[in-house]
């Protein structure tokens, strides 16, 4: 008789060389081949807006080369590999040096003197941290003490914008430590609130303002290019592809930023007439990104800046569609509630609510979940969410920051249900999630 262990490490291996040749064939279709790990450039498909099929080929390989690892290797070996990584540590010594900037000046390598006092730190621990990176395909050593850059350090750069969401994680370790003291904490343990947050928590220790809404405009404008950066990692862009903006006139993004969404869905679908709704200083701040990324949008007259405070405003009323992108998970359930109520309150018969989020998968889900749309199941024998942890690891960034949280689908439609929205359509965007919700009829 056939092992069962043994035949899911069979499926698992099975998984892994099918979804490995998926992606090969979708770097291939570019006629651009497969990349190498020492690659000295980016791939054409490292930054185009439709990656999802190489996406969900990623998301089955990586979950399933995980799991993998976890059958096979001694629990104790899995469970300190859980604690013993310091990549992050070593991300934020490349970035805050700008060691990627530095490197793309020479692209055959630079000796690690030169490069030490370029970026002004000792040569022996430039070598370390860029060795240990190395081991993970970040920077590579082409001869002894000589270093230069690959296809995964260039993202590093200062001129790239997913390096601005790289380093908005700096201090998430700071608030990580602090999570089982606020769990214990008679103030904190209990509350839901985004002020009894472990940020909040660790900032308070130190005698700092937790507000962390509270920023100058240096800080905005960073804050800002970390979402952009946030779009182009979670694959947010696949959104333009996927949902059908062609049947629709007018679209309120509602938390714009600076048009990290809007900017682009302008420029692919100019018969649309957006409105972008923030606060003010960043409504400020958006019309001058606009002016540089999108004249020819202002020219036209088709976009409209509105300061929004979500919590006490309500939206332009009469849109098509009211876009989220990241916003609800900001947010306990409370004013998650509050801010699509204010939403619902503008909305024409037909209008719709699009939540674009991440979505947690749970074992054992509520019943009567199912809706209409791409909602993707992961294959046995892989765990939820595809053996991936990023949307929860993404949860445990919303709750150390805000008291928010990632959702399952049945949670986004109690929250929507409570404010008079069902839930119509899903598109399962690798990773996050488009909710597409309507009026409830009576």
């Amino acid at each position: 008789m056939t092992d069962p262990n043994e035949v899911k490490v069979e499926a698992l291996l099975n998984i892994i060389n099918s979804s490995a040749r998926e992606a090969m064939a979708e770097y291939k279709a570019t006629g651009h081949g497969v990349p190498g790990v020492d690659a000295g450039t980016l791939h054409p498909l490292d930054f185009a807006t439709d990656t999802l099929a190489l996406r969900k080929a990623i998301r089955l390989l990586e979950g399933a080369c995980e799991q993998l690892n976890t059958i096979l290797a001694p629990p104790q070996h899995t469970a300190y590999n859980f604690v013993n990584n310091y990549s992050w540590a070593c991300i934020e010594v490349a970035t805050q040096s700008y060691i990627a900037d530095v490197l793309d000046k020479h692209p055959e390598g630079l000796g690690v003197d030169a490069l030490a006092d370029a970026v002004n730190h000792d040569r022996t621990k430039i070598a370390r941290v860029l060795r240990f990176l190395a081991l993970r395909g970040c920077f590579k050593e082409v001869k002894r003490d000589v270093f230069a850059n690959t296809r995964l350090s260039l993202v590093l750069k200062s001129t790239n914008d997913v390096v601005f969401c790289i380093r908005d994680q700096r201090d998430s370790p700071k608030y990580a430590a602090v999570l089982y003291e606020t769990m214990i904490d008679q103030e904190f343990a209990r509350s839901n609130k985004v002020e009894k947050a472990p940020r909040a928590f660790a900032l308070r220790r130190e005698g700092k303002n937790n507000n962390y809404w509270e920023m100058d405009d240096e800080a905005r404008e960073a804050f800002h290019k970390c979402m952009i950066g946030h779009s182009v990692i979670y694959g947010s862009y696949a959104a333009l592809h996927y949902y059908p903006w062609d049947n629709v006139s007018s679209v309120v993004d509602v938390g714009s930023g600076t048009g990290t969404m809007s900017i682009p869905l302008a420029k692919m679908f100019p018969h649309l007439r957006l409105t972008n709704q923030d606060l003010p200083e960043t409504m400020k701040l958006s019309r001058n990104i606009w002016e540089k990324k999108a004249p020819e949008v202002l020219l036209d007259g088709r976009v409209e800046f509105v300061p929004l405070s979500f919590l006490e405003d309500l939206p332009v009323a009469g849109k098509d569609v009211y876009y989220l992108r990241s916003i609800i998970h900001n947010w306990p359930d409370n004013e998650a509630s509050v801010i699509l109520r204010n939403i619902r309150k503008v909305m024409r018969p037909n209008s719709r609510v699009l939540i674009h989020d991440c979505v947690l998968l749970r074992k054992f889900e509520e019943p009567g979940v199912g809706v209409n749309g791409s909602t993707t199941k992961a294959p046995e024998p892989t765990l939820l969410n595809f053996g991936s942890n990023t949307p929860h690891q993404h949860d445990m960034t919303m709750w150390l920051l805000f008291n928010g949280k990632e959702r399952t689908l049945n949670e986004f439609k109690n929250i929507g249900a409570s404010v008079g929205l069902v839930l119509t359509q899903t598109y399962d965007l690798v990773g996050m999630m488009l909710m597409d919700f309507r009026i409830a009829q009576d």
